[in-house]
């Protein structure tokens, strides 16, 4: 493969929640390999909602831009330092900083092999990784438990529906539109709850009037207080994010006053517990648990779902240029699954 001098690459050059404000495409040189060192040319990059928390500096407070940004891609490695010479042609799946890029240098141990450089592999990083770990760690789920997930019908949540499922639990999902509510009961939804069309609050006290045993929470704001209120007897919410605020100027952190001084008279009298969970803090756990997703997803009993603009007017997400556009479709609350963007739709079909 003929591989280009220069490269573009999206870097953040202003801190501030509005992601087309904060960055700007670059194209610097392709970077130099030896020793172990790798080029994986990135052909697929996932969207996270936490994007704009990266672009304000919320996750790293008193760091300056320029910087990298991105989490995840699939791709292909293209060229190699000596000692890795043999890894030139493979299909790989990778969690770095710096992913919205056209070329990533890395070193091996950063990348997962996989058997072909499909999108359906880019949900099981990010999203997938999450999921698997928070309900391992924190939820410790029980066959026959009460399992709410909110924002079910997005990345993460299609993958806590699922493994909840799986552990043989009843799982209730929250979404917004009549799509996301089939999109749901076809990936094995006991209940689901369309926020548009129903209050949640109200259709929690009227059905599971006995509590809720797990949430997995991923909104924040009035659902975060909701899904508190709806604890069981000694039931755990696990803290995803509160995407209700990502576009809000609030620090990490933040939280209104009255929620802060509530919480712990309800937890202490249902002895339920509140916990967060951020992927960053575990990365000595991400091997095994992409290796233990992808044989799931591999044997059939876990399904993948990728978007790439579907529900969107502009149509397919494509090019660097196209991911500003698919994180604003992920905060349009019309993507299902994980919104991804090919950087490089005319690829050949190899890939």
């Amino acid at each position: 493969m003929a591989l280009p001098q220069t490269y573009r690459k999206m870097m953040v050059t202003s801190l501030s929640t509005n992601f087309r404000k904060a960055i700007e495409i670059q194209r610097p040189s392709l970077p130099k390999l030896s020793g172990s060192a790798i080029l994986v040319k990135n052909r697929y990059v996932g969207i996270n909602a936490s994007d704009v928390n990266f672009t304000a500096g919320k996750y790293n407070p008193g760091t300056h831009p320029p910087f990298e940004i991105g989490f995840e891609a699939i791709g292909e490695v293209v060229d190699a330092g000596d000692e890795s010479k043999h890894l030139i042609g493979s299909s790989v799946a990778h969690m770095s900083g710096g992913t919205f890029s056209e070329y990533q240098k890395l070193q091996p141990s950063r990348v997962f092999k996989i058997p072909s450089a499909k999108p359906e592999y880019l949900p099981l990083l990010v999203s997938g990784i999450t999921a698997k770990l928070a309900l391992d760690m924190n939820a410790k789920l029980r066959a026959g438990e009460k399992v709410l997930i909110t924002a079910a019908a997005g990345g993460t949540g299609q993958f806590a529906v699922q493994l909840a499922k799986l552990a043989g639990c009843h799982v209730i999902g929250t979404c917004s539109t009549a799509k996301k509510v089939e999109f749901l009961k076809s990936i094995g939804c006991d209940r689901v709850i369309n926020t548009s069309e129903e209050d949640l609050k109200t259709t929690l006290k009227k059905e599971y009037s006995s509590g809720i045993d797990v949430v997995y929470e991923t909104v924040g704001g009035k659902t975060f207080d909701t899904c508190v209120n709806a604890l069981n007897l000694g039931g755990r919410l696990i803290v995803i994010g509160y995407i209700s605020g990502y576009q809000e100027s609030m620090p990490v952190g933040g939280t209104s006053a009255r929620s802060l001084s509530a919480l712990p008279i309800k937890l202490l009298m249902k002895s339920a517990s509140v916990c967060g969970f951020f992927l960053l803090s575990y990365p000595q756990k991400w091997g095994e648990a992409f290796k233990s997703l992808s044989e799931l997803y591999a044997d059939g009993k876990l399904r993948s779902y990728v978007d790439q603009g579907i529900n969107r007017d502009g149509g397919n997400l494509e090019g660097i240029d196209g991911i500003a556009d698919a994180v604003d479709y992920m905060y349009s609350r019309k993507s299902i699954g994980k919104v991804f963007v090919d950087l490089c739709p005319d690829q050949s079909s190899k890939l």
